[in-house]
């Protein structure tokens, strides 16, 4: 099994930074993208950033020029450093991962999310 643990939300004020961390932990073979999403109460789970194992990186739109995704492929490790943030980036923040098990069965594996709230 493949394991997800998320840390750094909080609250913050506008135009504040704040830094998510997520450790992949487990029967790890490889782990190809990795990514952030977020979810706000009655609302669909978004995409907020993802990378792949090269390091190519997609933002929504609503982050680009705010947050930063970078992952450490030796330490299956993921993180997303968010600036300037808004009171709409409010949300539980997910993190996301999918490769193979060293049994090499592809798996998808969801954190257990942290809540960021921006206010002042």
């Amino acid at each position: 099994q493949v394991q997800l643990v998320e840390s750094g939300g909080g609250l913050v004020q506008p135009g504040g930074s704040l830094r998510l961390s997520c450790a992949a932990s487990g029967s790890i073979f490889s782990i190809n993208a990795m990514g952030w999403y977020r979810q706000a109460p009655g609302k669909e789970r978004e995409l907020v950033a993802s990378i792949t194992r090269g390091g190519s990186a997609n933002y929504a739109d609503s982050v680009k020029g705010r947050f930063t995704i970078s992952r450490d492929n030796a330490k299956n490790t993921v993180n997303l450093q968010m600036n300037s943030l808004k009171p709409e980036d409010t949300d539980v923040y997910y993190c996301n991962a999918g490769g193979l098990s060293l049994n090499y069965r592809y798996f998808e594996v969801w954190g257990q999310g942290t809540l960021v709230t921006v206010s002042s």
